[in-house]
């Protein structure tokens, strides 16, 4: 894809969120330990499951870049995509369930009370701190990928490296959940009225269930194949557009994973080049390659008469 680059594979964020979590989580679960905040509680639950998160995207990547074999010919890329759904739908979904209803406990019990405010305000700053420095990672991940200098959310909506998209709303969603969390404890201790804990830590947990719904959708279109982009598919046309070439008769393509791309093509070769088709042939596929420098690129060309009536198999 022309967004993405051969020098950032998009791990880099990962790892310095996974960092970054790990320090987080202990301070957030000795803030709940000495505190008992719902929100910090949610916080610490928030942290955990983002450790988690990392730790399976940096295993997919593993497994990703497996060598082809008879059962898997073009590799196992795509498994960068099978655990970012995992981590998409068992961990968001279950850390934000878990922390709704670890809330909600909190607001139907009359004894829930905060102590050590200054102490959990103070954890939160900190957790604060470090996550903006993972997000300002994530998004100097982002810039180097995004070459073509996108909008944010065209560039996320568009780009197959699903990490990219997995940790930028994982730091997103704990910056703002830290936020959140920051201003119930805040509320709770100038009211004197714990709801407000309870109810930033509810917030909490319904945002990670809604991050979870958005990275689902996003991973079931990778995961099922999503093609080259429109910017990717124009490059990979013009190597076609040739005197040699009568009339390009199919043309698709598919992410096999984020650098990763089959591309299958019919053409009519011109009368006159006929004797010269194996040439022509890997001059194409030389041309596509060059074009689509940083990706793994399988490529598949077959020559036919073209049939106005021509109808492409599904």
């Amino acid at each position: 894809m022309s967004t993405e680059t051969e020098n950032s594979s998009g791990m880099g964020s990962v790892i310095a969120a996974l960092g970054a979590n790990v320090l987080v989580a202990i301070s957030k679960f000795i803030g709940f330990a000495i505190s008992g905040s719902s929100a910090m509680m949610n916080e610490s639950i928030h942290s955990v499951v983002d450790c988690g998160n990392q730790i399976l995207l940096l295993f997919g990547d593993k497994r990703a870049k497996a060598e082809t074999s008879e059962l898997h010919p073009f590799g196992e890329a795509r498994a960068k995509y099978f655990f970012s759904t995992i981590v998409a739908m068992m961990l968001f979904f279950g850390g934000g369930a878990l922390g709704v209803i670890e809330a909600v406990e909190k607001l139907t019990h009359p004894a829930h009370e905060i102590s050590n405010t200054w102490l959990v305000i103070a954890i939160l700053i900190f957790g604060l701190v470090v996550e903006s420095t993972s997000l300002r990672v994530a998004f100097k991940e982002i810039a180097e990928l995004n070459v073509e200098q996108q909008p944010l959310f065209k560039f996320l909506r568009e780009s197959r490296h699903s990490e990219v998209l997995i940790i930028f709303t994982e730091d997103s969603c704990a910056v703002v959940g830290l936020l959140l969390a920051l201003a119930g404890t805040v509320l709770s201790h100038v009211t004197g009225n714990a709801f407000w804990d309870a109810f930033s830590g509810l917030l909490i947990g319904l945002l990670l269930m809604a991050a979870a719904i958005f990275l689902a959708k996003e991973f079931y279109s990778l995961l099922v194949g999503e093609s080259a982009t429109k910017a990717d598919l124009a490059k990979i046309k013009s190597s076609f557009s040739r005197p040699e070439v009568d009339k390009l008769i199919d043309l698709k393509t598919v992410h096999l994973g984020p650098t990763d791309i089959l591309v299958a093509a019919k053409i009519d070769v011109a009368d006159d080049f006929d004797a010269k088709t194996f040439d022509l042939i890997n001059d194409i596929e030389s041309q596509i390659r060059t074009k689509l420098a940083g990706y793994k690129t399988y490529i598949y060309i077959e020559t036919d008469t073209f049939d106005e009536n021509y109808q492409a198999k599904s």
